[in-house]
């Protein structure tokens, strides 16, 4: 009997934690994201027959002082093509609230990047972020942003499939 409440138990454990995420990785900054470190990850094969959702996640802290944030992220194929995107995301509602998850001073943001996209050539993508934020009214962008704890990104199956 014993047995077998612990197998329902497990078995209700793993069902509840499954997640359409194939793919993810990060890695941490110093609570700094210097202007020239460009976050590279390497994507692993996936079934080319496959449609994809790609997604950056950050994570910050109250430290971060822009209400958006400003990346450069590019996809490069494995037989040489790139994909390469100026994005924008907002980080905090008007009245400064932050968006994203957490309790406390850490934010997790997971924010859109690629939707229903396929990998269909054979080999490893390499995937590039970098940040690209500017103060109102300068040309060059900030060279240290603080407040940025984390850089990521993660693969999922479309809800659909």
């Amino acid at each position: 009997m014993l047995n077998r409440v612990i197998y329902f138990l497990s078995l209700m454990l793993l069902i509840s934690c499954t997640t359409n995420t194939l793919v993810s990785d990060s890695k941490s900054l110093e609570n700094t994201w210097n202007k020239n470190d460009i976050i590279k990850f390497e994507i692993p094969q996936l079934d080319s027959l496959q449609l994809y959702n790609v997604f950056i996640n950050i994570r910050n802290t109250n430290d971060y002082k822009y209400s958006n944030l400003f990346i450069i992220a590019s996809i490069e194929f494995p037989h040489g093509k790139s994909i390469v995107d100026t994005l924008e995301y907002k980080m905090a509602q008007a009245d400064g609230t932050w968006l994203g998850t957490g309790i406390g001073s850490v934010k997790e943001n997971k924010l859109w990047y690629k939707e229903n996209v396929s990998f269909t050539e054979e080999g490893t993508y390499t995937l590039r972020i970098e940040q690209a934020v500017r103060n109102n009214g300068d040309v060059e962008g900030v060279f240290n942003l603080e407040g940025i704890t984390d850089v990521g990104y993660s693969i999922e199956r479309p809800s659909q499939q």
